[in-house]
């Protein structure tokens, strides 16, 4: 509960709901010069964080949203919500206005509006909150017109064992940031400023290496493999791969977010030699080069053949199926592994939260996708269990907000 310049208590779900919006925002206006207050109070001095890991800020307003071409932090989660029945046009704006303040404080080391443990909000940490919008959304809102066409569910796949508690959602929340307090706190925050409006889907909770520890290393996935050597380049690649270039504003510098559940085999896994993981991945495991070269991003040779005549890089490889030769066509794998609680027998619950953006879902992740599902022999030790879609709309300058190129 907050108090007002007049005395009288105002609710936090009033102003959630917009209740006292309705009294001429007043009482709104109030609430943030409260909590803009509180910030100083919180921050002596004006102090700022002397750890560099933890003081480190991504800047949130701009005409895409941060956190999809932004190298990735070491600690994710994605939260998918799904809209309450009530929950209309209008009401998304409310929802999106106020979500949208709370990612942009959080993000610069402020505490959000009314923020109940004001002290974890003042570690950034790289903090990125990047919001995606699922089919559902747009029809909530009305503007199914206005969904790009390929932001719907995938076709099914013969390797799909897809469970809806790892499937779907009208809204998702990209939490990532360098400090797991940071990352918990922040989702705390969204999750308590959405009530009114939705209820959870799904959390997946992921990591990867520790900030700092292999800076300029490709990410490594459980099974040791390096995951995204083939991603679009910084530059020219990135841009015409992953942004829309152009359209009305609600498309333009906006993408596209696939996100799968994949669990991974560890047990079984194990149980393969070195040469026969690398012959299943086309790359080796230290250096992650292909088996043709000696560096990770030396060029494959898939016309090469050993001594028995057998192709070096075996067209069921991993490396062999993933292949994408045309820059405007690659995908920006963004990945983080998840580690469950065991069995009791302690098989693991490992696997790979994976992560891919691209301009288009249709001409760019399908092909690639479908072509995994027929011949990858990884498709041995994985198991996609979750599937979503979700639209990237653009960002939004200094006092504006995610999805008001699309509702306002």
């Amino acid at each position: 509960m907050t108090g007002t310049a007049t005395g009288r208590p105002v609710r936090r779900r009033a102003l959630l709901t917009g209740g006292a919006l309705a009294a001429g925002g007043t009482l709104a206006a109030a609430a943030i010069a409260a909590a803009r207050s509180d910030d100083a109070d919180v921050r002596p001095g004006g102090a700022v964080p002397v750890a560099d890991v933890g003081g480190a800020v991504v800047p949130f307003h701009g005409a895409r949203q941060a956190g999809v071409d932004t190298e990735p932090q070491a600690h994710a989660s994605f939260v998918a919500l799904n809209l309450a029945p009530a929950t209309d046009r209008a009401a998304l704006g409310r929802l999106l206005r106020l979500l949208t303040d709370d990612a942009a404080r959080l993000s610069q080391g402020r505490p959000a509006l009314a923020d109940t443990e004001p002290e974890l909000g003042l570690l950034p940490a790289r903090l990125t909150v990047t919001f995606g919008f699922g089919p559902g959304l747009y029809r909530a809102a009305g503007l199914d017109e206005r969904r790009p066409a390929s932001v719907a569910a995938l076709p099914a796949f013969r390797v799909d064992r897809l469970q809806p508690r790892w499937s779907g959602g009208d809204l998702l929340l990209q939490i990532c940031a360098d400090d797991p307090v940071t990352v918990a706190h922040a989702q705390r925050v969204l999750v308590k400023d959405s009530r009114p409006f939705a209820t959870v889907a799904w959390v997946q909770q992921g990591f990867r290496r520790a900030a700092g520890a292999e800076p300029g290393r490709t990410q490594r996935n459980l099974f040791g493999q390096l995951d995204g050597t083939a991603n679009p380049r910084p530059g020219g690649p990135l841009e015409t791969a992953v942004w829309v270039p152009d359209g009305p504003a609600w498309l333009r510098d906006s993408s596209t977010l696939v996100v799968r559940r994949i669990s991974m085999n560890l047990e079984t896994w194990d149980l393969l030699g070195r040469a026969d993981r690398e012959l299943a991945v086309g790359r080796r495991l230290d250096t992650g080069a292909p088996l043709t070269g000696t560096a990770e991003h030396d060029e494959p040779d898939f016309a090469a053949v050993d001594a028995a005549g057998l192709t070096v890089i075996p067209d069921f490889s991993h490396l062999t199926r993933a292949r994408v030769t045309d820059d405007r066509l690659r995908i920006l794998r963004r990945p983080y592994n998840y580690d469950g609680v065991p069995a009791a027998d302690g098989t693991a619950d490992s696997g790979l939260i994976f992560a891919s953006y691209q301009a288009d879902v249709t001409t760019q992740f399908l092909p690639i996708q479908r072509r995994l599902a027929e011949r990858d022999l990884l498709n041995e030790w994985t198991t996609p269990i979750g599937s979503a879609v979700f639209a990237v709309p653009p960002g939004c300058s200094d006092g504006g907000w995610i999805g008001q190129q699309l509702l306002a």
